[in-house]
């Protein structure tokens, strides 16, 4: 018996289930990530799941985005987003309305490092449960990670609803977007079974003093690495913490502690040293 949902019409509702198709989605804005994330996003979905697929991607602009890559124009944001406040509040224009594409999608982050099949991020759990990562910075307040998450579309409907009454102070309670996702899903949430998904920095770099002498490595069982914060796969590759980094050779970033060059405190400095990491370079590509 197909898992596939019926609408009221008795058409068949996509979830991704017995051979219908898999859609994902991802936003664009701005110019912080260009098309070369959307086309690597796209390539990567294309080697780690069974077909038929489809990758949606929100964006302002669709100039160099790979043709076979479903574009469509940002949902009406009829709100004025946070101005003081951490968090990717953008993100929102996705919990409502996303005209023509209906059913269950799965969101990725355009930073993420496919590292297995997609295939049970569809198939786990009920079609209409909200799934979030669980996020490995507050183990004990169990906030979602919003890097890699599931929803029916439409669900999330009435978090813009509540949102949009005032969305400062929304973000000035909560904090950050995922947080505000966790605490306010109709139904609750539910999150991806322990270790399909990797935190790059917490799971993946080595802890002092091994990070000046082994390279990042993919946690066994890893579905899917993500990216949060300024490091993101471009440094990875460079051996940087972030963009207003350079790579240095083990030694002379050691002496950077102590001759003044170093951006930040002493300890965080010794700790913030990442080798080159050439599995990023080999698995992020179109």
């Amino acid at each position: 018996m197909s898992d596939a949902r019926a609408d009221a019409t008795g058409n068949v509702v996509n979830d991704g289930r017995n051979g219908t198709v898999k859609q994902i989605i991802c936003i664009k804005w701005g110019a912080k990530f260009g098309p070369e994330f959307v086309n690597r996003l796209h390539g990567m979905i294309a080697r780690n799941i069974t077909p038929p697929f489809r990758l949606y991607c929100f964006t302002d602009s669709d100039e160099g985005l790979h043709p076979d890559i479903a574009v469509r124009p940002l949902p009406e944001f009829d709100y004025k987003a946070p101005e003081r406040t951490k968090g990717k509040w953008p993100k929102s224009r996705l919990w409502g309305d996303l005209g023509d594409v209906e059913g269950v999608v799965l969101f990725l982050d355009l930073d993420v490092i496919i590292t297995g099949n997609l295939d049970d991020f569809f198939s786990y759990g009920d079609p209409d449960d909200t799934i979030l990562g669980l996020n490995p910075n507050t183990p004990l307040e169990k906030m979602g990670q919003t890097s890699v998450y599931r929803m029916r579309v439409g669900k999330l409907k009435p978090l813009q609803d509540i949102f949009r009454a005032d969305p400062q102070a929304a973000a000035d309670k909560f904090k950050y977007e995922q947080r505000f996702v966790t605490r306010n899903a109709p139904g609750g949430v539910k999150f991806w079974p322990k270790g399909w998904l990797a935190h790059f920095r917490m799971h993946c770099v080595p802890n002092f003093p091994l990070n000046y002498f082994r390279e990042a490595r993919i946690p066994q069982g890893t579905k899917i690495v993500i990216f949060p914060g300024n490091l993101n796969p471009p440094d990875a590759i460079l051996g940087r913490w972030d963009e207003a980094d350079e790579h240095r050779a083990p030694l002379d970033h050691l002496r950077a502690a102590f001759d003044g060059r170093r951006r930040e405190s002493f300890g965080k400095h010794i700790r913030h040293y990442l080798r080159p990491v050439s599995w990023v370079e080999k698995l992020w590509r179109e």
